[in-house]
């Protein structure tokens, strides 16, 4: 049975929710540590609703933070059995917000940093129906081996668009991660854009957040004002 997950929320600005942006935190946080974000993005994205609900399991490392899965050590094996370990509450969540709003995958954008990455690409790309977008902060493709079964798709038949953003120099999650996890992909027939930001360690730094949200935009096929545009 898939665990029951929640966490904060802010409205659409308009109030008439058309879209869906859902963030996965990393690991030893929670919710509150992302969903700030939105405020940044609602300029871009008034018709949408955020999410950022906190991992199921207390995080052993870190009282008082929230885990997505354990880590006890960079294993390869560990990663994976993790990412199979929390699809299922993940998606029912996902499932549960949709239908709440009466939207489907075609209006959701997945926001993942770090552990929350890694759960935002495994379950993204293996959804019954491919997300609007996929956008991983500091995070990695887990089991890229298991690509085969990554086979969720938007209603013209393509990949979801995937955008990995990565400091350079991240001491907890390499990132030549983001270098390996692209290559990976292609390889998997599933493209995806890339950022690198220079001198940022382990986060999120102004032209990360700004690429991110006009990513996030684009992917909803919302239009963009001047403004917006200019800032790319």
């Amino acid at each position: 049975m898939a665990l029951l997950i929640d966490g904060p929320r802010i409205a659409a600005k308009t109030r008439a929710t058309k879209q869906l942006v859902v963030f996965l935190h990393g690991y030893g946080s929670d919710g509150n540590d992302l969903i700030a974000i939105a405020k940044q993005w609602q300029g871009f994205m008034p018709d949408a609703a955020f999410l950022s609900p906190h991992a199921p399991e207390p995080c052993a490392l870190a009282p008082g933070g929230r885990q997505w899965f354990a880590l006890t050590m960079r294993d390869p094996e560990e990663r994976w059995i993790g990412v199979n370990k929390a699809a299922p509450g993940l998606h029912a969540f996902l499932d549960a917000e949709l239908d709440r709003y009466g939207l489907d995958d075609a209006n959701l954008v997945l926001v993942g940093f770090s552990q929350g990455t890694m759960l935002a690409l495994h379950v993204g790309l293996r959804r019954a129906h491919a997300p609007a977008g996929i956008l991983g902060y500091s995070g990695e493709l887990v089991g890229p081996e298991h690509l085969g079964e990554a086979t969720a798709r938007t209603a013209s038949g393509k990949a979801p668009p995937i955008l990995l953003v990565h400091g350079d120099r991240d001491d907890v999650i390499s990132a030549e991660a983001l270098f390996l996890s692209a290559e990976a992909l292609a390889k998997g027939g599933i493209p995806c854009q890339w950022h690198l930001s220079t001198g940022l360690g382990h986060g999120i730094d102004g032209p990360g957040l700004m690429h991110g949200g006009l990513f996030a935009a684009k992917c909803l096929k919302l239009k963009l004002g001047p403004d917006a545009k200019a800032a790319r």
